[in-house]
């Protein structure tokens, strides 16, 4: 399965579910205003109970398979509630484009530590909770990739203009 990116149809069916979760990565540098691009939506949920069993429906409804190298199609797995809760990191290809689901993002506390700062965005009319930037840079910081370090100046930068304010 190799899906155009469509963040718009992982938002919306996200909401339609009723998932509680923070939109983290590259898509959320992107909402708070970052130039750098990305290809692929990254969610820390909530690992309550009811809150997994939406998620997975909503996976479900994305048509959610495990992303490998190995596999172009990617790999079936059991997409419950008991599988996500297992886990703590899971990289998916859906109908809509990748989505990576990452219950405690590198650096941070995980979901009820990034709710706390988390900053509401409205997009074609859904609601969705994104990570606050310094948020964002603080889990890139700790994660310390090449892909990461990369776009770490383009943060800092965007958060120093946006400190600044207008001019």
């Amino acid at each position: 399965m190799t899906a155009v990116f469509q963040p718009r149809l992982i938002i919306a069916t996200i909401s339609d579910h009723d998932v509680a979760c923070v939109l983290i990565g590259g898509l959320a540098a992107v909402l708070h205003g970052s130039t750098a691009t990305t290809n692929d939506a990254d969610l820390c949920p909530s690992r309550d109970a009811g809150n997994l069993s939406r998620l997975a429906a909503a996976l479900r409804s994305l048509e959610a398979v495990i992303r490998t190298d190995a596999e172009p199609d990617g790999l079936a797995f059991d997409c419950s509630p008991e599988f996500l809760a297992s886990v703590d990191l899971v990289n998916l290809r859906t109908r809509a484009g990748d989505l990576d689901i990452a219950f405690r993002p590198a650096g941070t506390g995980g979901y009820d530590d990034l709710i706390a700062r988390a900053a509401t965005f409205e997009i074609d009319g859904v609601a969705i909770r994104v990570a606050s930037l310094d948020d964002i840079i603080r889990s890139k910081t700790a994660a310390d990739r090449p892909k990461d370090r990369a776009v770490l100046p383009i943060l800092l930068a965007l958060r120093d203009e946006i400190e600044a304010g207008p001019r």
